[in-house]
């Protein structure tokens, strides 16, 4: 049996071309979807996914150089 699963997009529920094992362990890993190719920072240990917020670039306030 492969104790295996596809990762799944969190924006359009579609598999992406990643998969993992129950042992696997990844932090900070820039999920792509080829599908919505939208890119997705996630964290996955014992086969639960989490989405990581991070601040988005568009509204943060310009820099004055």
């Amino acid at each position: 049996m492969d104790n295996s699963q596809w990762i799944i997009c969190p924006v359009c529920g579609n598999k992406t071309r990643d998969r993992i094992k129950k042992d696997t362990v990844l932090k900070n890993y820039p999920l792509y979807c080829p599908k919505c190719k939208q890119e997705t920072l996630i964290e996955a240990k014992n086969l639960h996914i989490t989405v990581i917020k991070e601040p988005d670039a568009l509204d943060a306030e310009p820099m004055n150089l």
